[in-house]
């Protein structure tokens, strides 16, 4: 099939390079821009470097752990799914593996495969690919009452003519890999709205101080409850069972991270509470207590329950329930008890605020999706240009979720271009 069509797409991340090789499966010519120095910068250090590249619970499951704009993702989520996404990154020679929860990792735990694997397909696709090349704006032509993208300006002055252009340049977190916001200026230069960008999948910093006394604690199998005020009524919006651990200035880990995504109000209306024991009912907390002090009944408090929590936290427990450290573990009352039941399963914490935007795994806000089509990621002010990836606001969970996301819609992207807007 002879190429004839041409079109740019900006951004070399996930979203950026799956809308690539679907452009080049659709017959165009692509060209593939990114202002790095090598593709997928971000996708290196995702996954603590080993790249939970999606999620393998089925593709009608993703909707309950997508924050932002879910009914906008279900024609791209459809359009190329998780299975897909895995078949194509093993089709290029990376082998998957599934671990808990579902989360999806190459086989080697090293970010670089899955890497490799895309850039085999862009080069299998051959796509263009130009590192190290900034895009000042789009060039933008009107033909009556219609606005067309027909190129794009480079920082050099250049001047480079396509028949479509296709940003998927994420967000604004992480800058260093390169998600710095130029993609979304130049979208909102070109007339589109911008929801204000904002942290998500990002630490919690509490207005408590005690926190950072246990920074680097983590804490396995608790459950964090997450609450919102709405006219003075404390309602729940985010419960889970998992992993946290302390910070120096508040809490983070998955558990945490999630939560984060629903604090979209003013952070001082959220509130948390971890159960530190969400396998045991208060009934049996307590009689479990009741047995560790019996037991020592001789020994002070702190040492009687130390095979209830970590040592660490057990005098920050102790402070919270109002019973002194030093006290014998025999002498202990009832209502103490039922204290410290009751700070075990709703230990406290105020939300003060979220973590710098710069250190968030995702952006949430972006490119307002009431102006894109969802069902070819075209814009609808704008005639040859679409959207993909972390720059739609659009955002989900923690595990995998996300770049699901943004392969899903570049794809979409990539394969729409052929159709009427």
């Amino acid at each position: 099939m002879t190429q004839d069509k041409r079109v740019a797409v900006i951004g070399a991340g996930p979203a950026g390079m799956c809308a690539a090789i679907a452009a080049s499966q659709n017959g165009y010519r692509v060209d593939l821009y990114d202002h790095n120095e090598k593709t997928g910068k971000k996708l290196f250090i995702t996954g603590k470097g080993r790249c939970n590249v999606t999620n393998d619970r089925p593709i009608e499951d993703f909707f309950d752990q997508i924050v932002t704009n879910k009914k906008f993702l279900y024609s791209s989520l459809y359009s190329f799914t998780n299975d897909q996404l895995k078949d194509m990154i093993e089709g290029a020679g990376t082998r998957l593996k599934t671990e808990r929860g579902g989360r999806v990792f190459p086989e080697s735990d090293k970010s670089s495969d899955i890497l490799k694997a895309f850039n085999r397909l862009l080069d299998q696709h051959d796509v263009n690919v130009y590192l190290g090349t900034h895009i000042r704006d789009l060039l933008l032509q009107k033909e009556g009452s219609v606005t067309k993208a027909v190129g794009i300006k480079l920082s050099t002055g250049e001047v480079r003519n396509y028949d479509a252009v296709i940003l998927a340049t994420g967000g604004v977190s992480y800058q260093t890999t390169g998600s710095d916001g130029s993609g979304l200026a130049i979208a909102s230069r070109a007339g589109h709205h911008i929801v204000e960008p904002r942290a998500a999948l990002v630490s919690i910093d509490t207005t408590q101080s005690w926190p950072g006394t246990l920074a680097g604690l983590t804490l396995k199998n608790v459950t964090l409850t997450l609450f919102e005020m709405r006219k003075g009524k404390k309602k729940k919006i985010y419960q889970n069972l998992g992993e946290m651990l302390f910070t120096h200035t508040g809490v983070s880990g998955p558990l945490v991270l999630s939560a984060s995504s629903l604090v979209k109000k003013d952070p001082s209306d959220y509130e948390m509470e971890i159960d530190l024991k969400p396998g045991l009912t208060p009934e049996k907390l307590e009689a479990r207590i009741t047995r560790d002090l019996t037991a020592a009944q001789k020994k002070l408090v702190e040492n009687a329950i130390e095979g209830l929590l970590p040592k660490r936290l057990i005098p920050v427990v102790l402070k919270i329930a109002n019973i002194p450290a030093t006290q014998i573990a025999g002498n202990v009352t009832k209502e103490e008890k039922q204290r410290l039941v009751q700070t075990l399963k709703h230990l406290p914490l105020d939300v003060k605020s979220l973590g710098n935007i710069r250190g968030a795994i995702i952006t949430s806000g972006g490119v307002d999706v009431k102006e894109v089509d969802p069902a070819t990621m075209k814009s609808k002010l704008i005639e040859g240009l679409s959207f993909a990836g972390e720059m739609l606001d659009v955002d989900a969970f923690t595990g995998g979720f996300n770049i699901q996301i943004a392969a899903s819609t570049g794809y979409l992207a990539g394969m729409s271009l052929n159709e009427e807007r």
